[in-house]
């Protein structure tokens, strides 16, 4: 019997699989909770990335006016300033400051059931830069946030 056919199966369905092991990651999904919670706390791209998508989804069963969520990127350093001058904003402008330059990118505020995606370019972003992800829903940002890779 020759032992060598099996072996060569075994390399070549390892291989099919390879692409999508080896693919860049430029477009993320992350999920909101009733409970004040992202499903991630550190999200990575690829940093051959000229655009990157996050789809925001809300799993919780409350309204966006109750327990709505968005998603916003800042750099680490301007995220509580960014944060807290969005309590003064209304739901309307998704609890942020308008037109405000240190906002990379950000999702409208969303509900139970809904979804939201941004997609931006990584021209303002550098490798290895330190970026924050957070939701900007008045209380929230303490506790629901994250660190942003890129590169």
């Amino acid at each position: 019997m020759n032992t060598k056919f099996p072996s060569l199966l075994l390399v070549l369905s390892g291989l099919a699989f390879a692409p999508a092991a080896w693919a860049k990651t430029c477009a993320v999904t992350i999920t909101g909770t009733d409970q004040m919670s992202f499903d991630q706390t550190q999200i990575k791209v690829a940093a051959d990335c000229t655009e990157v998508a996050v789809t925001l989804k809300h799993s919780g069963k409350l309204a966006a006016a109750v327990m709505g969520h968005n998603w916003v990127l800042t750099k680490t350093p301007d995220f509580q300033a960014v944060a807290s001058a969005g309590t003064s904003s209304s739901l309307a402008d998704s609890y942020l400051p308008k037109n405000d330059p240190r906002i990379i990118a950000h999702t409208k505020v969303i509900g139970a059931g809904q979804s939201d995606t941004v997609k931006f370019s990584t021209a303002k972003l550098s490798k290895g830069g330190d970026y924050t992800f957070f939701c900007s829903f008045p209380g929230h940002w303490a506790v629901m946030k994250g660190k942003f890779v890129f590169g």
